[in-house]
């Protein structure tokens, strides 16, 4: 039977679905959430499952019977470790999720560098043609240092342009390129210029890739003025955002430090998606937006 929708996703839905067959001028009907009612919406198993890992974080942090806590507002993000480097319970941090699109490049090692330096993670969405082909060492390091390997498509083909075989094989080679390199198969996809519809939902689903749009652009494709990029992102930034960069770009990078450091005194604590999305998890095929 499927699963009730509560009332929060049914108005976050029917908004974002109203914008996407604006945008797109078509009829859409595949599922959009945001990360706050993916949250709400999570199992009671995992929901249970992640209350207890951070509980038990909590007892080791502070001593042996003093017991854990999953945090309050004005605690600071209760944390553990996971596979991703900390485990942030995003129902009660102030979170926002930092992403990458179109790389490897010759940036990404000096933003990993960054990124290691201020213990962030990210999701850097890879494409295939000429930069996971090309930068296999990246792609190992950028698993190895805990961020989260996802999919940009081979070569930034409009997916909702082409035909459904044409969009598998744009999603697929991604897959099977990254598995090669790390063992591990992406579970997140970012459909080129955000444009995705009912057969491309319906691939993605196939494949095990959940579709992950954003809610703050600094347009860094159409300058190199890291100053105007900072600036971009801190104004629209708001929490339970998705931020979209390149590393790809060379004014993107050298606003990183800049960016990072401004979010942490305006209190946000920088996840990769799925932990913003935690205790939930991706579910193959849905849109998720801010």
């Amino acid at each position: 039977m499927p699963k009730q929708i509560s009332a929060a996703r049914r108005t976050s839905m029917a908004g974002l679905l109203t914008a996407a067959v604006l945008a797109l001028g078509g009829c859409a009907t595949y599922d959009v959430t945001a990360p706050a009612d993916a949250r709400a919406d999570a199992p009671a198993t995992a929901v249970k499952a992640m209350d207890a890992r951070l509980a038990a974080a909590g007892e080791a942090k502070n001593g042996e019977g003093t017991g854990g806590k999953t945090g309050k507002a004005g605690d600071g993000p209760a944390k553990t470790k996971g596979t991703g480097g900390d485990e942030v319970d995003c129902r009660t941090a102030k979170c926002v999720a930092l992403t990458f699109d179109a790389g490897p490049s010759e940036n990404t090692d000096r933003l990993l560098d960054i990124l290691k330096r201020e213990k962030v993670h990210a999701t850097f969405f890879m494409l295939g043609a000429h930069h996971v082909d090309k930068r296999p060492a990246e792609v190992k390091r950028i698993d190895a240092e805990g961020h989260e390997l996802a999919n940009h498509t081979w070569s930034h083909r409009i997916l909702t342009d082409i035909e459904p075989a044409a969009a598998r094989r744009e999603m697929s080679r991604v897959q099977d390129a990254v598995r090669r390199i790390t063992g591990k198969t992406p579970k997140l996809m970012r459909p080129p210029q955000g444009r995705t519809d009912e057969s491309v939902s319906a691939i993605s689903k196939e494949l095990g890739l959940a579709q992950i749009l954003w809610s703050v652009t600094a347009k860094d494709y159409a300058t190199e003025d890291s100053a105007l990029i900072t600036q971009r992102v801190l104004e629209q930034t708001e929490r339970d955002g998705i931020i979209l960069l390149h590393d790809i770009y060379r004014g993107t990078v050298p606003a990183v430090p800049g960016i990072l450091k401004e979010l942490k005194r305006r209190g946000y604590t920088v996840v990769t998606v799925s932990q913003l999305l935690a205790p939930a998890k991706p579910q193959p095929g849905m849109v998720y937006r801010p």
